[in-house]
C-alpha cells in the first residue's frame, strides 16, 4: 500500500496548515470520500488509475489525488499516514497528491490531531461560502428527513433538511444519522460547505460532531417559515434562498405546463417516451404549472407540482386527461390553466435557486391572496399627484 519514500525529510503538519510547497509533507488524516477512475494518458493513450476524494484530520478538509492507488482499494473512514505527499493549489485551495515517491500506510484514529473546539473559528450562516471547512456553527433544526440515494453501486440513506440561525437559513445534507429533530438547537463542528444549484449547502459526515445546546439566540422554526414576504428584487439580488417568501401577481406560464409525462424510476420529464437517464420508458402522466410571478420589482418562476396545480386550477389530473380525449391538443390545457390563474395574486414559500434565466422557486406552499380592490384603489389615489 506504499511506494518508495521521498529522500527529503517531510515536515509533519495538520491539514489546516497546508500550503502549496515544493517540499514534501507528512500528515495523518481520515478518508471522507473517495472515487476510483481511470485516466487516459495524452502521451501514449494508455490508461492510469486515479483515486480522488476528500481527507480530514479534524482541523480541515482537503481534496486529494492518488495516482496508481492500491488494487485492493481504499475504504471511506480509514485513517492513513501519508509521508512525502506533494501540496499544490487547485482553484485557490490546497490539494495533496500521492505520487510514486509517497509512502502511504494505515494509521490509528488515536494519531489524529487533538483539536480544542475553541480553536476552531466560529461562523454564521451569512458567512458560509462553498468550499468552507474547519469552522463551528450554532443552528436551529427547522426540518430534517431521511432519503434513500444510490452512490455508485451502494444504496445509502442521507438525511436532508434545513438549518437556520439569526443571519439566515442553509440546506443540510448529513451522510450519518445524528438523530436530529426539528426544533433542536445544535453546535456543529467538522462540517464543510459545498455548492448545490448555486446555493451553499452544509454537509455532515462521519467526522462531523453535533452537540445539543440551549440556543436561546436562535430563531424558532415556526417564525422562520412564517416570515413576511420579501420583494422579488431582494430575492434576485441574493440569488434565491432556502426559506424565501414572496407575493405577486400571475402574469404568465412557461412551457412545459399542463399535462407532462415522467419516468417511473427517476421522475424526470419524458419526451416521446424517452428518459434521458433510463431510455425508453412508459411515462406516467402528471400535472405541473410553471408560473411566472411578478410583484412590480421583478419576476420569478414558481414550479407548482400536481397537487398545487390541481388546487389552483380546480381541475384534477383525471379531468385533464378526459378533456384531452375530446380535444387531443396538450396546449389547450396550458391555455386553460393560464386563463384560470392570470391576474391572481399568490403568496409563495419555498426554496429558490438562481441561474442565467433568473430565480426559480420550488414551493412548499402556495396560497391565493384576495385583493381588496377598494383599498388598493385608495392606496393608489394617495400616490397620485393632485390635479392642477
Amino acid at each position: 500500500m506504499s511506494a518508495e519514500a521521498s529522500s527529503a525529510a517531510p515536515v509533519e503538519v495538520h491539514l489546516r496548515d497546508l500550503r502549496p510547497t515544493t517540499s514534501p509533507v507528512e500528515f495523518v488524516a481520515r478518508v471522507v470520500t473517495c472515487e476510483r477512475r481511470e485516466v487516459t494518458r495524452k502521451s501514449d493513450g494508455s490508461r492510469r488509475a486515479l483515486l480522488s476524494g476528500l481527507l480530514s484530520d479534524g482541523t480541515a478538509t482537503v481534496r486529494f489525488s492518488w495516482w496508481d492507488p492500491p488494487r485492493e482499494g481504499v475504504e471511506r473512514g480509514v485513517v492513513l499516514r501519508a509521508v512525502g505527499a506533494e501540496v499544490r493549489e487547485f482553484r485557490g485551495r490546497p490539494e495533496v497528491t500521492f505520487g510514486w515517491k509517497t509512502k502511504v500506510g494505515p494509521a490509528s484514529a488515536a494519531e489524529l490531531p487533538r483539536v480544542d473546539g475553541e480553536e476552531i473559528p466560529f461562523r454564521t450562516v451569512r458567512d458560509l461560502r462553498a468550499g468552507d471547512e474547519g469552522f463551528r456553527i450554532e443552528l436551529r433544526v427547522v426540518r430534517v428527513s431521511p432519503k434513500g440515494v444510490t452512490v455508485g453501486s451502494e444504496r445509502r440513506v442521507v438525511h436532508q433538511g434545513l438549518l437556520a440561525d439569526r443571519t439566515g437559513a442553509i440546506a443540510l445534507t448529513a451522510w450519518s444519522d445524528f438523530g436530529l429533530k426539528p426544533g433542536e438547537a445544535v453546535r456543529v463542528a467538522g462540517a464543510y460547505v459545498r455548492s448545490f444549484r448555486n446555493r451553499p449547502q452544509l454537509v455532515l459526515d462521519e467526522r462531523s460532531s453535533v452537540a445539543r445546546i440551549e440556543g436561546a439566540d436562535l430563531p424558532e422554526p415556526g417564525a422562520l417559515l412564517a416570515a413576511a414576504p420579501r420583494t422579488i428584487a431582494e430575492v434576485e439580488d441574493e440569488g434565491g434562498g432556502e426559506a424565501i417568501a414572496v407575493e405577486g401577481v400571475v402574469v404568465g406560464l412557461l412551457p412545459p405546463s399542463g399535462l407532462v409525462f415522467r419516468c417511473p424510476t427517476c421522475h424526470r420529464s419524458v419526451r416521446s417516451g424517452l428518459c434521458r437517464v433510463h431510455g425508453q420508458v412508459n411515462g406516467q402522466p402528471d400535472l405541473r404549472a410553471r408560473i411566472v410571478l411578478d410583484d412590480g420589482t421583478g419576476a420569478l418562476t414558481v414550479n407548482a407540482n400536481r397537487s398545487d396545480t390541481e388546487r389552483l386550477w380546480g381541475v384534477t389530473l383525471d379531468d385533464a386527461q378526459a378533456r384531452l380525449r375530446n380535444q387531443p391538443d396538450p396546449s389547450v390545457l396550458e391555455e386553460q390553466i393560464l386563463e384560470a390563474l392570470l391576474g391572481r395574486r399568490l403568496r409563495v414559500r419555498g426554496s429558490g435557486t438562481s441561474d442565467e434565466f433568473g430565480v426559480t422557486v420550488a414551493p412548499e406552499s402556495i396560497e391565493r391572496v384576495d385583493i381588496d380592490l377598494d383599498a388598493a384603489a385608495q392606496e393608489l389615489s394617495t400616490r397620485l399627484p393632485e390635479p392642477d
